[in-house]
């Protein structure tokens, strides 16, 4: 788990959810040089994002709306769904003061689909109050937005139609890989293939949405569908198939977002931090993840 000296503090601290909403909370326990969120505590009173959200009384969250188990628009009843869609509304009970039930009933998350291309910028322009959404936490991420303790781990994967002839990493010689825009899966297989010596040079195409990924690979017009494996989950039917799942390769630690220095992003933290300690992770992971988790 990254950040466990935090974890570590927050206890000392003795900070629960709630608590860490007011920036005297914080205060009180002194500053962490050591947290994910990057220094990221109180601003001045009148750039009080906290304050913002809640003079607005909602929290503005970016979520994905094509990924199953983790942010899914569903088209039956028009509403998102997933364990990223139930974390928004934690950090909205823990932002505002109510419980998460009250959170959920009172529709206190208001959700925008994000792209891996989008999903920064409306962070930086104040569009976002947050962002969760399979949002791969990196050093270079890092140095633009504050990130908080990773909740879920995954691994890349490359998928193909079955009928594609593709059965090993070596296949992909000259064969074209279609990815997401912004996203990091081109360099975790180059890595992949460098570190495991597969000698095979393929060839990338970016799209600005998993559907159009999806539909190139359906349609013949790339040879696979490479992304987080939870990501693949939602596109895969008897006739694909994931390509030597045993290598596992390209792991994403996945983090809430939230803009750099920000007061938010410390209550996101320590309502992460929080849910993982309690067991309401573990439970959301079960629920929305089931076998795959």
């Amino acid at each position: 788990m990254k950040n466990i000296s935090r974890r570590n503090f927050l206890q000392v601290c003795g900070l629960g959810i709630v608590a860490a909403a007011g920036a005297s909370a914080l205060s009180g326990c002194g500053g962490d040089s050591g947290s994910t969120t990057g220094g990221g505590s109180s601003t001045a009173s009148g750039d009080s994002k906290i304050q913002t959200i809640k003079d607005r009384g909602k929290l503005n969250c970016g979520v994905k709306a094509d990924v199953l188990g983790y942010g899914y628009l569903n088209t039956e009843t028009n509403e998102y769904e997933g364990l990223e869609i139930d974390l928004c509304y934690q950090v909205a009970a823990a932002v505002l003061g109510v419980s998460y039930d009250e959170a959920k009933a009172q529709k206190l998350c208001e959700f925008t689909t994000v792209t891996p291309k989008t999903r920064g910028p409306l962070i930086d322009n104040d569009s976002l109050d947050i962002v969760c959404a399979t949002y791969t936490i990196t050093p270079e991420r890092e140095e633009d937005w504050d990130f908080s303790t990773s909740y879920r781990t995954d691994s890349v994967g490359i998928m193909v139609m079955k009928s594609s002839g593709i059965a090993e990493m070596a296949d992909f010689d000259g064969k074209i890989i279609g990815v997401s825009q912004g996203s990091t899966t081109k360099d975790a297989i180059l890595t992949m293939f460098e570190e495991k010596e597969i000698g095979a040079t393929p060839e990338f195409k970016e799209y600005p949405d998993y559907p159009s990924i999806n539909s190139a690979l359906e349609s013949g017009n790339i040879d696979a569908f490479a992304m987080d494996r939870s990501t693949l989950n939602t596109y895969m039917n008897d006739q694909k198939e994931l390509v030597q799942p045993d290598i596992e390769f390209g792991t994403q630690d996945y983090g809430i977002a939230t803009k750099k220095g920000s007061d938010l992003s410390d209550v996101v933290e320590n309502t992460v931090v929080e849910l993982l300690d309690n067991g309401w992770m573990d439970e959301e992971i079960s629920t929305w993840l089931g076998a795959s988790a």
